[in-house]
């Protein structure tokens, strides 16, 4: 079968599209079949070298949705044929793969496979940001960094259905009319305006209850004058690079603040929580009351391509690789 390749650290041309075996699923293990995969702006940090994969070469991509094919010892909850979704480290790149069955779950009929493909990264860190994280309710306020992005367009979607008010910042005025489509009560375009200053304005000067940030080096720390006392700073991406070390003090400074940086593997370290959670976006999904927006569908031979317009910040929404 195809699968891209990683044989060094780089740029996208590094990605190569080749031959592969990948064996039969071991015990706990399973075989399948990719209908779609997830393209996510972890996969640049994978290929540059941010994030070290256990070792070179390997195949990247964290999710995709497909059909089984074959199931390993022990492996009771799949069957050939079943239709299903997973997110799990690295290996999605392929037209096959075998897959821990533990980051498998089935995909319901009600969702085809290339929103299932789009959605389990980016949404299931949705999940954990809105409902474990930072618990958001009705009347909380808060900030979404990158709000036409992919994990930003169901935060939003997601909040508003939660009752939350939305501010989101974006990079254009073609993304700020995707963001308020999608949910957000105030817009900014950061390149024209002062994100803190306009968030203090149309907070009355109280600030935020949490701020999400994808964006890192750019946005900090601003960020933290978004907030008000005791607010929570989320961040769980470097797009712009990472922050840099800076004085724990700070956050007492700013107003006795909360950080963190949680990462989803963590939060699916349980398999009751990789159910849990995933029931809990698939229901949000099923209703209606958030939409997977696929922007966009390369083959996936063309993934370099694909990086590219990541990493200009020319995507919006998901993009998925047909194999």
């Amino acid at each position: 079968m195809k699968a891209i390749r990683v044989h060094r650290h780089g740029g996208p041309d590094v990605l190569a599209y080749e031959d592969v075996d990948i064996g039969q699923p071991g015990p706990g293990e399973v075989r399948v079949r990719n209908k779609a995969i997830g393209l996510n702006f972890t996969d640049v940090y994978f290929r540059t070298g941010a994030y070290a994969p256990p070792s070179l070469p390997f195949t990247p991509g964290n999710e995709g949705a497909g059909v089984v094919v074959a199931v390993g010892e022990g492996v009771s909850d799949f069957a050939p044929g079943d239709r299903v979704a997973y997110v799990s480290m690295l290996g999605a790149y392929a037209e096959e793969r075998i897959v821990p069955a533990h980051f498998l779950v089935h995909l319901p009929s009600t969702i085809d496979f290339e929103t299932g493909a789009a959605m389990m990264l980016k949404g299931l860190t949705a999940q954990y940001l809105l409902r474990r994280t930072f618990r958001v309710e009705a009347g909380h306020t808060l900030l979404v960094h990158a709000a036409a992005g992919g994990v930003g367009l169901i935060l939003t979607q997601w909040a508003k259905h939660l009752g939350a008010t939305v501010i989101g910042t974006v990079g254009s005025p073609e993304k700020a009319e995707l963001a308020r489509k999608n949910g957000c009560d105030h817009v900014i375009e950061y390149r024209k305006e002062d994100f803190a200053a306009r968030v203090k304005a149309l907070t009355n000067g109280e600030g935020c209850h949490v701020v999400y940030d994808s964006i890192g080096k750019a946005t900090f720390p601003a960020s933290l004058d978004c907030l008000r006392p005791f607010g929570y700073f989320v961040s769980f991406g470097s797009a712009s690079g990472p922050i840099e070390a800076f004085d724990i003090t700070l956050l007492a400074k700013k107003g006795s603040l909360f950080a963190t940086w949680p990462i989803l593997f963590a939060h699916l370290a349980k398999r009751e929580d990789v159910l849990a959670m995933s029931k809990e976006l698939f229901h949000v999904v099923s209703s209606g009351a958030v939409k997977i927006p696929v922007h966009a569908r390369m083959p996936l031979a063309g993934v370099a391509e694909a990086h590219r317009q990541l990493e200009a910040r020319q995507t919006t929404g998901a993009t998925v690789l047909l194999p």
